[in-house]
């Protein structure tokens, strides 16, 4: 016999409703009034964390009730990373079962409670009405005040707000929250990030005075060729409009036209207004701007533009996505000054406040929705929430709520759907909301291949080769597609090391007008504060599902430091163009007309896409062998966009010493701003005029035999200032300073580039590296060899298990002070990879703590990501040298090194070389999975590379370029060493 039972109604049948919700007052923009008070409801609420949706019942929403044995948390935050539960991090896997609406019983469920009092200048309760708003919840809340059940709502990055003036009495409210971290609106919120439930964002009460303003809407455009503005303010309850700075006073509803300038990211115009109800006061912050598609291409104010932009999570170590606005702020002006002008709000409208920044500051956006159902990929889209018309009204909710809320920002450009939600009705449906309610912006969103939806023709993650073909329109796809313009909404994949190949998607972006820009993938790694790891990533809180360090892909640390990566994207995108003569330069016949000589010319352009250079000024620099001798201010005209100008350089200082020289010109902030300080740098480049003489490296061939033989001992070989082992020929000491471990080197740690994406179909070098031993190579001592004027060592360095090796021969001669290796390396067999790295490496004391060198910096850089490398002498502790990345793999290599000191020895470069120096073995580093992993041991490790192999992004994109590989061949270099002596 069996038995079947039917589970009865309860009160949690919402958590599973495809519906947005119930109770909810209709969307509108998000303003501060500027005379009608509010409260602030963040700060400590009392906490308690249930395991299931239905483990608790309603009773704590009631008035009287005792939870003083609960615990606190704060508000905004996320109960995970507050010591209840933890987080889980899925690139677009659900962390559920796929089972669409349906949510596990195993639904951690945060009931939240705060008992606050009305403060004693709050309007009488009959003047007027309250609204209570709630910025940002995740999940889904159920939402009591006073006992009284108000309703409903989901859409986690979204405000809902409700009446609440009938409930509220002056003192003792008591305002109860429940939030569940699963429930049907989960399944349109798969974005690549950590899973974080909780009130996250700010809570408010707001008074609503009778007559006040409820939703308006502040068309504000520009018309370029005759330099006026139209503004006209709609607004659900009539009212009176004013701009002083214009004159302007006006009804709503009521158009008016006056010469204005106009609003870009560069020129960030606003005009301060006032929009007044009968019952308030609302401040209006205006920009003036026209958004249109026109022939093929994105237009502002008539001008197309050039995205030089980034995807920006909300992120804090600490408290995840609760941000407060110096966070905010602190991203805007970090983004400022690295030249980027635009922003992705992936994958979802951000805070408010940061589009107030972004107002202010000058940043294009596009506002993307809470929109994202990518885990429906593993079932080839079957059951996708966004072609099923059941979601469709949730999915019109997300809509207006993004629409309505964000409408009155000039920054925003652009409206996106979503975010790798497939394709279906619903988009269509939100598309036709959308332009239905605002027809000055564009709609985005990179699902819809053949664009049937949207303004803009976008992808992720194109190839160099593709993308050149869309710029010169061949590329085919739908008619429609090929009149669209063209942008990257994420490429760059800034997962640890790297991201390479940035420049040459930027020379694209700048040969063909069709493409737009792009947005780098991303902005801030999602590292969480951990005392165990530093920064803990997926897994590390024993997620059953997780995607690694995926989750850490910024331009910046999770701590907000900015990476080498955002360094290279600053350089790569800068607004000026400074170029200097070379062999075939047309500067250089330019050059002596005006005088100069070869050498004496600079062309500047400018490349922005608005603003003049005149907030700019220039400067020049001359270095002698990274010494600057010489420097002064160079006068450059307040050229306007894309003009150019050729300006004389002055003659250089005198020098006879035969050495390498430069000119250095840069282009900073001539007086401070709102985003930057005076001298802030915008743009620089560098030009040589001499490369040198050869004296800085020993002399080569017979001129060595005459000055210094090796001298077989008993146990070891002398040559000038060297003491070799006799039997393996390995150096021991030079001069001075001991040294260990001298041979080649190919194997680095391999960079979450070179490992790439495991959905990857093209090679990914990492994994094949390992396959083929590279991590694990054998020295095969075959000769050493005395002669007349070299001490020889060959050897053969191989991988067991396969037949290709690399013969090397170690040639070491000396001048009788300086010894001088020429390393000699010849491929054998069938090598179809190319090698990480080609060099030697060695060991030396651990008090070898500083380097001084000539050559690239101040940070590292590697084939394909060298464009912020600046030539010259820096110095460094060995400890500085190191890049943090929150999943250790190769780091910290300069460029172009002439010379480097450390540890008491000079090294000296034919041809120049990448140096690494760092406190633990390359093997050391493989092995890490965490920063803390990391041990300092007793001895420093110095390579010194002849080559190195491209960064690439492959861990989301494309691998380092042909040109960027280090494909084994034949090769030499030499290393000339030397003490320091002090």
């Amino acid at each position: 016999m069996s038995f079947r039972t039917t589970a009865s109604p309860t009160s949690t049948e919402y958590v599973e409703d495809v519906s947005p919700g119930s109770g909810a007052l209709p969307p509108r923009a998000w303003y501060a009034s500027s005379d009608a008070v509010s409260l602030s409801l963040n700060g400590r609420w009392n906490f308690r964390l249930s395991p299931t949706a239905d483990a608790q019942d309603d009773s704590f929403a009631a008035e009287g009730y005792d939870a003083g044995d609960w615990a606190e948390i704060q508000v905004p935050g996320h109960w995970g990373l507050q010591g209840h539960g933890a987080p889980i991090y899925t690139n677009h896997l659900y962390p559920f079962p796929v089972d669409p609406p349906h949510v596990p019983t195993e639904n951690p469920t945060g009931d939240h409670l705060r008992v606050f009092d009305l403060p004693a200048d709050w309007p009488a309760l009959s003047d007027g009405g309250c609204v209570l708003r709630f910025d940002g919840v995740e999940s889904c809340a159920r939402v009591w005040l006073n006992g009284t059940d108000i309703g409903e709502f989901k859409g986690s990055r979204l405000p809902h707000e409700f009446a609440v003036g009938h409930l509220l009495k002056p003192r003792g409210n008591v305002l109860a929250v429940r939030v569940h971290q699963w429930s049907a609106g989960s399944y349109l919120e798969d974005q690549d990030q950590w899973w974080l439930p909780g009130i996250f964002r700010d809570v408010t009460l707001l008074h609503r005075p009778a007559g006040s303003a409820l939703d308006f809407f502040a068309h504000a455009s520009y018309d370029h060729v005759e330099g006026l503005g139209t503004l006209r303010v709609d607004s659900d309850v009539d009212g009176r409009v004013t701009v002083p700075e214009l004159g302007i006073e006006v009804g709503t509803g009521e158009s008016v036209t006056v010469a204005v300038e106009p609003w870009t990211a560069e020129t960030p115009r606003l005009y301060d207004g006032v929009l007044a109800t009968e019952g308030e006061r609302v401040p209006l912050r205006i920009g003036f701007r026209t958004v249109v598609r026109q022939g093929g291409l994105i237009k502002v104010n008539g001008t197309p533009v050039l995205f030089k932009g980034v995807n920006r999570h909300e992120w804090h170590p600490e408290h995840g996505r609760a941000l407060d606005l110096e966070t905010m702020r602190q991203d805007v002006l970090l983004m400022k000054r690295h030249n980027i002008n635009a922003v992705r709000t992936s994958h979802y409208p951000p805070h408010p406040a940061f589009l107030d920044l972004c107002d202010e500051y000058g940043l294009w956006v596009i506002d993307e929705c809470d929109l994202e159902t990518h885990g429906f990929t593993e079932q080839a889209w079957r059951d996708n929430p966004v072609d099923d018309d059941r979601w469709t009204p949730a999915l019109l909710d997300r809509a207006a709520r993004m629409v309505e809320r964000d409408k009155n920002h000039p920054s925003v450009v652009i409206w996106s759907l979503g975010n790798e939600a497939g394709t279906g009705r619903g988009l269509t449906a939100m598309a036709e909301w959308i332009r239905g309610r605002d027809t000055s912006r564009l709609i985005h969103y990179e699902g819809d291949i053949d664009c049937r939806d949207t303004d803009v023709y976008t992808r992720m993650y194109a190839a160099h080769a593709e993308v050149e073909r869309i710029g010169q329109g061949l590329d085919g796809g739908t008619r429609r597609r090929r009149d669209l313009p063209f942008i990257l909404c994420e490429y760059g994949h800034a997962m640890g090391n790297g991201p390479g190949g940035l420049a040459d998607y930027q020379r694209l972006f700048e040969t063909y007008d069709r493409l737009q820009g792009g947005f780098i993938w991303e902005w801030i790694d999602h590292g969480v504060k951990d005392e165990r790891y530093g920064f803990a990533y997926g897994g590390d809180f024993g997620e059953e599902l997780h995607d690694g360090n995926f989750v850490c892909d910024g331009l910046l640390f999770p701590d907000r430091t900015p990476s080498p990566g955002l360094a290279e994207y600053k350089k790569v995108i800068e607004p000026v163009r400074i170029e200097g003569w070379g062999s075939g330069s047309p500067l250089a016949e330019r050059s002596r007309e005006l005088g100069g000589g070869a050498d004496g010319t600079v062309r500047v352009t400018n490349a922005y896409d608005f603003a003049d250079l005149s907030a700019l000024a220039f400067e020049w620099s001359y270095q002698v062998d990274g010494e600057t001798v010489g420097a002064g201010a160079l006068s450059v005209p307040a050229l306007a966009p894309g003009e150019s100008a050729d300006v004389k350089l002055p003659t250089p200082p005198a020098d006879g010493r035969g050495a390498e020289t430069q000119w250095t010109v840069r282009a900073v902030l001539a007086a401070e701003t709102a985003w930057g300080p005076k001298d802030h740098q915008v743009a620089w480049a560098q030009f040589p005029v001499g490369k040198g003489s050869s004296e800085r490296v020993a002399p080569s061939g017979s001129r060595v035999a005459r000055s210094g033989a090796p001298v077989l001992g008993e146990r070891r070989i002398t040559l000038g200032p060297a003491a070799f082992d006799a039997r393996t020929g390995a150096p021991r000491t030079i001069g001075g300073v001991d040294v260990t471990g001298l041979r080649l080197d190919v194997w680095r740690a391999p960079t979450d580039n070179d490992n790439g994406a495991h959905w990857q179909p093209d090679e990914r070098y990492g994994p094949l590296w390992r396959r083929l031993g590279l991590h694990r190579m054998r020295h095969r001592l075959e000769a050493v060899e005395l002669g007349d004027d070299a001490l020889t060592v060959r050897s053969r360095v191989a991988p067991a298990g396969w037949e290709v090796g690399l013969r090397t021969a170690y040639r070491w001669t000396s001048d009788g002070t300086r010894l001088r290796l020429t390393v000699s390396v010849t491929p054998e067999g069938d090598w179809t990879l190319p090698l990480p790295r080609l060099g030697v490496r060695f060991g030396l004391s651990a008090a070898a703590d500083r380097v001084r060198w000539f050559g690239g910096g101040p940070g590292e850089a590697y084939p394909d990501t060298k464009s912020a490398s600046m030539l010259g002498r820096w110095e460094s502790a060995v400890d500085d040298l190191q890049t943090p990345y929150v999943r250790p793999q190769e780091n910290g290599a300069r460029a172009d090194v002439r010379w480097a000191e450390i540890g008491g020895l000079r090294i000296e470069g034919e041809p120049e070389f990448w140096f690494t120096a760092r406190r633990w073995t390359t093997e050391q580093l493989d092995a890490a999975e965490h920063l803390t992993d990391l041990t300092p041991g007793d001895t420093v490790w110095v390579n010194l590379d002849h080559g190195q192999q491209g960064i690439g992004s492959q861990s989301c994109g494309p691998g380092a370029l042909p040109q960027y590989q280090l494909r084994p061949g034949p090769a030499e270099f030499s290393f000339v060493f030397s003490e320091v002596h002090a």
